[in-house]
């Protein structure tokens, strides 16, 4: 007889069943294991692996790194203020090995002996006296001025007195220059200064305004009319800012020599003197011969 293999008793059904032979479904199965108290598997004790201990070179590496660290510190700590001190303090701070050449001890001593000095007890302080000075005011070297001008005046005055030299014609027919120089022109007209004025005189012996004119220019060759409108027709009209010292002023009846600084040199009229002074109007014009 053969056997199938449904019929075999050694062979696991296809269908799990319970204890009672019923068939074991899925939920069966779940509340089955919910009732079943589950066995507790006992744990394998597990042991851990013991720490490790750093070895002693690697403690010692750790100690040297800290070290190092400490050690660049206090080295930056003394060498920058170091650096700062040295080229940052004043040269007068130096130290005294440096000071010494400049400072020498023994050159106080030379010093003191180099200015000692003997001093003879006969010898008495000079006495002092304080010296009176005092300013000259400008009025002082005016009324000098004045007092010098007046002593020449006086002195021509009195040498032309009794003139008895050449007139103007005598000078034109033997000139004593022979150039006309403005400079030399009015040096010549101011030593006539002191000659008094009189009405239609021509010699040093007294002038009158276009007479003092005619008569000093005559001794540089140069003919004039003894009158203020001859004189001014024969000369040469020039501007004031031209005008220079032996020019010749021209007024309504009057003329004299410019004399610079709007000044004029003339014989002023009846009880004056040949003299130098401020012109008095801007009513005149200048000519030049």
């Amino acid at each position: 007889m053969v056997n199938t293999p449904s019929e075999s008793p050694h062979t696991t059904p296809l269908t799990p069943t319970a204890a009672d032979g019923t068939p074991l479904t899925r939920r069966s199965r779940r509340h089955a294991q919910h009732r079943t108290p589950a066995v507790a598997t006992p744990r394998r004790a597990t042991t851990r692996p013991p720490a490790r201990t750093a070895p002693a070179s690697s403690k010692v590496a750790t100690e040297r790194s800290l070290w190092q660290r400490w050690r660049s510190t206090i080295v930056m700590m003394i060498v920058v203020p170091a650096l700062f001190g040295m080229f940052a303090l004043p040269g007068s701070f130096a130290p005294a090995s440096q000071a010494a050449p400049l400072f020498d001890d023994a050159a106080p001593s030379e010093a003191a002996a180099s200015q000692s000095l003997n001093v003879s007890a006969d010898a008495a302080p000079e006495t002092m006296e304080r010296a009176s000075y005092s300013a000259t005011s400008q009025g002082e070297l005016d009324a000098a001025a004045a007092a010098k001008a007046k002593a020449e005046r006086e002195a021509n005055a009195a040498k032309y007195a009794s003139y008895s030299g050449p007139t103007a014609a005598d000078n034109l027919a033997n000139a004593p220059h022979a150039d006309v120089n403005l400079a030399a022109v009015f040096a010549k007209a101011k030593t006539y200064q002191g000659v008094p004025y009189v009405y239609g005189g021509a010699t040093p012996a007294g002038f009158d305004c276009s007479g003092f004119v005619m008569y000093v220019y005559s001794q540089f060759g140069v003919s004039l009319p003894h009158s203020v409108t001859g004189q001014a027709a024969a000369g040469t009209r020039i501007s004031a800012a031209e005008a220079q010292p032996g020019d010749v002023v021209i007024m309504n009846g009057h003329d004299g020599f410019y004399a610079g600084n709007g000044m004029i040199l003339d014989a002023p009229k009846p009880g004056g003197h040949v003299s130098i002074r401020a012109l008095w109007t801007s009513d005149y014009y200048i000519v030049r011969f």
